[in-house]
């Protein structure tokens, strides 16, 4: 039962992985009834998620308009990436004492797959294998209101990933991000906790690379 989504559910699941896909992009409206016959729902879950997705700052409500994909500017990703990682530095720490070898396995293995989806220009494969990584952690970190803030707070960068850009220098990025993953893998094998949770904070989430791409 716990496994269990509701239409809204759906529905809210539909629009992220249309703005991980780049159908959806920053300033761009939402057209409910397409996402209604696309879905084949009424328009109540659908208004239910984009209202929910609006609480959580992905969306924005204008007058006279509807719901619109919510831009960031430098400055507000440069201050959410500061606070994403502190937080995600110290649900490291936390999770570190309860990680096993299957779960190092697991990690290894999603690590493998943001290769081959970098690899093969498969951004939808990579969004979801480097959220599959930080995922394997954060489901043992035993502070779950921590874990639910921190996630939140992510999903403001998904609309904001630019698909269009120069190949290359997009693989070079993307790939720097997932050697970064096995610097945390490594760090983890050692008990290195407090040379991980700084690591997170000042490289993997550096406010440097506040250039609107997701971690």
């Amino acid at each position: 039962m716990n496994n269990y989504l509701s239409l809204k559910d759906h529905v809210y699941n539909y629009i992220v992985d249309q703005i991980n896909n780049g159908n959806l992009i920053a300033g761009k409206k939402v057209n409910e009834s397409a996402i209604s016959e696309s879905l084949n729902v009424s328009r109540t879950p659908v208004r239910e998620a984009l209202i929910q997705l609006s609480s959580e700052g992905l969306l924005e409500n204008v007058p006279r308009k509807g719901f619109v994909i919510k831009s960031l500017t430098t400055e507000e990703a440069k201050e959410t990436y500061f606070i994403i990682g502190a937080l995600d530095g110290l649900a490291a720490a936390l999770a570190a004492p309860f990680l096993t070898e299957k779960h190092m396995n697991e990690m290894e293995f999603y690590i493998q797959s943001i290769d081959l989806a970098i690899n093969t220009g498969n951004f939808s494969m990579y969004h979801k294998m480097q959220e599959a990584f930080h995922g394997v952690y954060l489901s043992v970190c035993p502070n779950k209101s921590l874990v639910n803030l921190l996630l939140q707070l992510q999903k403001k960068f998904l609309k904001n990933f630019d698909h269009s850009g120069e190949a290359e220098m997009t693989k070079k990025r993307l790939t720097q991000t997932n050697n970064e993953h096995r610097k945390m893998i490594e760090m983890f094998e050692k008990g290195e906790i407090i040379e991980l949770e700084r690591y997170m904070k000042e490289v993997h989430w550096n406010i440097d690379k506040a250039e609107l791409i997701p971690l």
